[in-house]
C-alpha cells in the first residue's frame, strides 16, 4: 500500500491587468521576490504575454540583454549586472520529449545559482524542483481589441509560504 501524498503548500493571487505596460510592471513586482534556484513556469496562450512578463522580470533582477523570445534558440542566459542570480530564460514550445529533452539544456546545472523561467512548461519541467512559481495567464481569444488579461499567480512547495505572493 502506499503512502498518502502529503499536501503540498501553496499560494495564490488572481489579479486582472489592463496593458502590456502593466504585465511588465507584474513581472517587476514578481522580481523583487525571486532568489536564486527559483524555478518560474509561464502558461498562455500565444500572444498572452508570457514573453512581456519575462521581460519585466528580467528588469526586476536588473539582467544583460533583451528580454525577448528564446523560441528559435530555446533557451538564453542574461547574466546579472547588479550581482544578483542570472536569469535562464527557456522557451519549451518547441521542445515535446518532457525532462528528456529539457535535462540536454542542463537546466538542473543552472538551477541552483540562477532564476529559470520556463514558457511553455507545463508538463515538461515541474521535475525540476518541488517548489515553483507557476504563472497562468488567460486573456480574451478571437478578434478583439481587448487587453486584459487575468493572471493567477500560483507558489507551490514551502519556498513559497509566505513569500509575499498575496502582495503582489
Amino acid at each position: 500500500m502506499e503512502a498518502p501524498h502529503s499536501q503540498a503548500t501553496e499560494a495564490m493571487t488572481r489579479l486582472t491587468l489592463d496593458s502590456p505596460a502593466e504585465m511588465q510592471e507584474l513581472g517587476r513586482k514578481i522580481a523583487k521576490l525571486l532568489r536564486p534556484g527559483d524555478l518560474v513556469l509561464l502558461t498562455g496562450e500565444l500572444g498572452a504575454g508570457k514573453t512581456t512578463l519575462a521581460r519585466g522580470l528580467g528588469e526586476g533582477l536588473g539582467v544583460r540583454g533583451a528580454v525577448t523570445s528564446p523560441t528559435f534558440v530555446i533557451a538564453r542566459v542574461h547574466p546579472s549586472l547588479t550581482g544578483g542570480p542570472a536569469l535562464v530564460h527557456v522557451d519549451a514550445y518547441r521542445l515535446g520529449g518532457g525532462l528528456d529533452e529539457m535535462e540536454d539544456l542542463d537546466l538542473d546545472v543552472s538551477l541552483p545559482e540562477s532564476v529559470v523561467v520556463v514558457e511553455w512548461g507545463d508538463g515538461k519541467v515541474e521535475e525540476l524542483s518541488d517548489d515553483r512559481l507557476h504563472v497562468v495567464i488567460d486573456r480574451v481569444v478571437g478578434e478583439t481589441d481587448d487587453d486584459r488579461r487575468v493572471v493567477t499567480v500560483t507558489g507551490l512547495g514551502t519556498r513559497w509560504s509566505g513569500a509575499g505572493i498575496d502582495s503582489l
